[in-house]
């Protein structure tokens, strides 16, 4: 009996496992089915596109699915072979770079795949698709990588769901992390392995606690907008073998001293805020083949021990602050890349270790403080493919050696001093893609064709050199590399190049600074329409384009430079795309069109120094939301200046100076919150001071000289950035305030930094210039043009206006003042002795004034002080002498016959006013000037020698300062010389 109920028992056993296995069989089986149902309807998916040519590509990559019913065989499936219940489920999906395009939303099937632990989706194109938030289901996903993929659009906060990822890549989309923000998203996944977000927004700073994420290896977020500073403990993580920061330009960080474990394989800084010195421990990164650390600000010298790191590859240190010499690097046998340059090293030669580096294929030595020739050691690096030694001190010739490298791709010799004649043997290059000989030394004649047969040839600069380029016309286009970028600045050309007619690809081209006169011909303007971006004609002889074009042909043109040359007739039409327009110094007639209202994109619009005439459009008004420069100086344009300035006005730079507008200043300039520079001078404009103004808190440059503006300044304490005013020349009247000028916070010393140029940055996609502003100013007794101006350049002038009262003592908080000119007012008191606190004042003109006392000995003080002119005032006293004073002569001081002491001609003595005096008016006048002794004769005679004396003495000081006022106030003094 018991033996017979044993078996029952047994069979009940085998029946159970029997049934079991049945189901969970049927139940993969149907799962399997259905999953392979849902990938071939995500494929359909895919390849049903509007796109042909996508379709034609899905269709190959999908072939294999379309030949078997077991999406097991499919082309980038895995499967389950663990025979368990999840036997023939898919866990893997690898479409990687299949030239897939299409859309994915949250209905895709592809979410049905609920195994699923690897989903690679990455360098394909789904049509700048959201990542659907049906991501959350498929909650076995240990692996997603979805970089390179075109997916855009916030990141949706479902994947924080997906609990057991391990490595996650959501690199190069358009995507954004900011709600879940990266804080939020490192908390979920504690175990990664890999995070790669690089170019994703995240806008944020890299959260503390990843350094306790200890099983980091790779740690990827390129130019992800990070900010603040970067955990350092991050990278003494013991797994951490790939680090890559690089392009987020403000994340800080520094270097901890590192120890003996690290396993770092790869750091890479590039473009970030990163500083300080590279400590010496660095050579405990036993493993490391990538250190990239360009364009930070590293300090301090180079540390020595890098040599001890022998598994480098790429070494790349440029762009930095380091300092002394570069330590040899003679053990790094494995280098293929070594980037040095655009430090601040000791200025020196090549170091000759350099030639010991066989492996090197990549060197960049560029501005580097390089003197001396090109040595010949470097011939031992054969393998050199990419070479740049620009912007340093090298002297002498191209050794022949450099023609043996016939592997190069790459070579930057500009800015040098080399010399002699540019080789024909350049043409052994046959794989040069980029030559750069400009800036040299270079003479002679160089034929043209040696560059034109090199067929891969993009980009050939030889300009601003001292040779005469040979061209031919015997061309084809199957002969000629198809040139990206061409340089030919300064070539002595005479005409339009021919084989120019055959290049359809250039996205630049400089012919500047030649002597090419006449039209621009037809098949120049219809060459490279769909592709050329910038051109440069500037300082020739044109006069004007064949068949004269009112719109240029380009259709994605950028930057459009014909300065400086002989164009007559009308102003041609840019297209919309333009970014920078400039005509200036030429002969242009008739009006600016209001079709210029159309160039949306337009930043820099400069139609200076022409004959151009009329009104200007309203429009131009309207067109400062994308304008940062507007310079329409010396032309003719009259009536009323454009009033229609908008609220949020990008507008940096405005000079419409010498025209002859009228009428009242726009108070529309006000929306113009990012003005820094305005000069309206030399017109007609009638108005009172515009104290408004003084809002702009940016404002640095304002120039309204020689215009019919009246009135007292009232309520122009404000100004903070103000530099350089130019008032002269109106009928401003009144007092000034004591406190007028305590609010120019710009010139205070508090506020002197370090010198740099004045100037707006243009930039689109394409280009990036750094554009300077000009202004013409009276300075130390001299008009002059000003090409550039620096922060440090800082300048009133009130001359040749109605004010008086006392100077104002507030002028003594203005220590950065370089120029002050108050003549030909009517200031009266005295010289403040406080003037000679402002050290840095190198001219001061208080001329023609009514200012008395004497001049204060605090004025020695001003060592830099090169033009001093004081001349008819009423002051009285000994001059003061030594140091600056003992340089200027007589002309400092005529009209003060009080004055006395060097460098008048009688010690302490009346200085009598030599040569021709200032005219006065008849009104004015009761005797002529050479009358006056002969009464202090008289009254000496006649009532004795003390009473002659004392009423000689008043007639003198009456009457004298009579005769020496001058008729016209517009006239400056004359320039003070200096005495050698």
């Amino acid at each position: 009996m018991a033996s017979y109920m044993k078996y029952l028992k047994f069979l009940e056993t085998i029946s159970f496992l029997y049934v079991s296995v049945t189901v969970i069989c049927t139940g993969s089986s149907q799962n399997h089915d259905e999953e392979c149902s849902g990938l071939f309807q995500f494929k359909q998916s895919i390849i049903h596109q509007d796109d042909i040519a996508c379709g034609a590509h899905g269709s190959q990559v999908f072939h294999s699915w379309n030949n078997s019913f077991d999406c097991c065989s499919w082309e980038g499936v895995t499967c389950s072979h663990d025979h368990d219940q999840y036997y023939g489920q898919v866990m893997g999906l690898d479409l990687s770079e299949r030239s897939l395009c299409g859309r994915i939303n949250s209905n895709s099937t592809l979410f049905n795949l609920v195994h699923l632990q690897r989903l690679n989706l990455s360098g394909n194109d789904f049509g700048e698709s959201e990542i659907p938030s049906k991501i959350a289901r498929l909650k076995q996903l240990r692996s997603l990588d979805l970089s390179y993929s075109g997916f855009s659009g916030q990141i949706p906060t479902e994947i924080l769901q997906l609990f057991q990822l391990s490595s996650l890549d959501l690199s190069w989309n358009s995507l954004k992390l900011q709600n879940p923000s990266l804080k939020d998203l490192v908390e979920n996944f504690t175990e990664l392995e890999e995070l790669h977000l690089s170019g994703v927004d995240i806008s944020s700073s890299v959260p503390h606690f990843l350094a306790n994420f200890s099983s980091l290896k790779s740690l990827k977020l390129r130019d992800c907008s990070l900010g603040n500073e970067f955990p350092a403990a991050i990278l003494e993580l013991p797994k951490l073998q790939v680090l890559n920061l690089a392009d987020n330009t403000n994340l800080a960080g520094s270097f901890p001293e590192f120890h003996g474990k690290s396993i770092l394989k790869e750091v890479i800084l590039g473009g970030t805020g990163f500083f300080g010195i590279v400590p010496e421990s660095i050579s405990h990164l036993k493993h490391l083949t990538v250190l990239s650390l360009s364009y930070c600000s590293f300090s301090g010298r180079i540390p020595r021990s890098l040599s001890n790191l022998t598994q480098l590859t790429i070494l790349d240190l440029g762009e930095n602050h380091f300092t002394g010499s570069v330590p040899s690097l003679v053990s790094l046998l494995n280098l293929h890349g070594l980037v040095l340059d655009g430090n601040k090293f000791e200025k020196g030669r090549f170091p000759n270790w350099l030639g010991k580096l066989s492996k090197l294929s990549k060197l960049y030595l560029s501005d580097m403080n390089i003197n001396g020739e090109i040595p010949l050691f470097l011939s031992n690096l054969t393998k050199l493919s990419e070479v740049g030694m620009d912007r340093n001190s090298l002297t002498g010739g191209i050794p022949s050696w450099l023609f043996n490298l016939t592997q190069l791709t790459y070579l930057n010799l500009q800015m040098n001093q080399l010399q002699g004649p540019i080789p024909n043997t350049f043409s052994n290059f046959k794989s040069l893609k980029y030559l750069h000989l400009g800036g040299n030394n270079f003479s002679g004649r160089v034929e043209l064709d040696m560059f034109l047969g090199l067929n891969k040839l993009q980009v050939l600069f030889l300009g601003y050199n001292r040779i005469s380029l040979v061209t031919t016309n015997n061309y084809t286009n199957t002969t000629l590399p198809e040139f990206e970028w061409l340089e030919l600045s300064s070539c002595n050309l005479k005409e339009f190049p021919a084989f120019l007619r055959f290049q359809n690809k250039l996205t630049a081209l400089h012919l500047d600074s030649n002597n090419i006169d006449g039209l621009v011909p037809v098949w120049y303007w219809n060459n490279s329409r769909e592709t050329l971006e910038l051109i440069n004609l500037s300082g020739n002889s044109i006069t004007g384009f064949d068949q004269h074009p009112h719109f240029l042909p380009w259709r994605i043109l950028e930057v459009f430079f014909i300065d400086n040359n002989q164009l007559r007739g009308q102003q041609p039409i840019p297209p919309q795309s333009t970014v920078v327009y400039l005509v200036s110094h030429n002969n242009l007639t008739g009006e600016i069109p209001p079709s210029i209202c159309e160039l949306k994109s337009l930043q820099h619009l400069d139609l200076s120094f022409n004959n151009m005439s009329g009104t200007l459009p309203s429009c131009l008004g309207i067109l400062s939301n994308s304008l940062v420069s507007l310079n329409l100086r010396r032309n003719n344009f009259q009536g009323k200046m454009m009033n229609a300035f908008m609220p949020g006005s990008l507008l940096e730079n405005l000079d419409l100076s010498e025209n002859r507008f009228t009428g009242q200043l726009p108070r529309s300039l006000m929306n113009c919150i990012n003005l820094e520079f305005l000069s309206l001078g030399d017109n007609a404009f009638h108005d009172v001071f515009p104290s408004w103004l003084g809002t702009l808190s940016k404002l640095q440059v304002l120039v309204l000289r020689s215009n019919k503006l009246d009135g007292s300044i009232q309520g122009s304490s404000q100004f903070p950035m103000l530099r350089i005013i130019d008032l002269s020349n109106n009928n401003f009247s009144g007092q000034l305030h004591q406190n007028h000028f305590q609010t120019w916070h710009a010139m205070s010393p508090n506020h002197l930094g370090v010198s740099s140029v004045m100037e707006s940055n243009i930039s689109s996609k394409h280009v990036h210039i750094n554009w300077p502003y000009t202004v013409t100013l009276t300075h130390k007794g001299v008009r002059t043009e000003y090409p550039h101006i620096l922060t440090i350049d800082m300048s009133i002038d009130l001359s040749c206006n109605h004010f008086e009262g006392e100077i104002p003592q507030s002028l003594q908080h203005l220590q950065g003042l370089q120029s002050l000119n108050l003549s030909n007012n009517h200031f009266t008191g005295r010289i403040l002795p406080s003037l000679g606190n402002i050290t840095n004042l190198e001219a001061l003109d208080l001329s023609r004034n009514d200012l008395s006392g004497e001049i204060p000995q605090q004025l020695v003080q001003l060592r830099f002080l090169s033009i001093f002119n004081v001349s008819f005032n009423h002051l009285q006293g000994r001059i003061p002498q030594g140091k600056q004073f003992d340089t200027f002569d007589n002309s400092s001081y005529i009209g003060n016959p009080r004055l006395c002491g060097q460098p008048l001609s009688k010690e302490g003595q009346d200085l009598k006013v030599p040569g021709v005096q200032p005219t006065s008016n008849v009104s004015e006048s009761l005797f002529p000037s050479e009358r006056i002794d002969w009464i202090f004769v008289f009254c000496g005679v006649g009532s004795g020698l003390i009473v002659g004396v004392v009423i000689g003495n008043f007639l003198y000081e009456r009457y004298s300062y009579r005769f020496t006022k001058r008729k016209d106030r517009w006239v400056r003094p004359l320039r003070n010389t200096r005495r050698n």
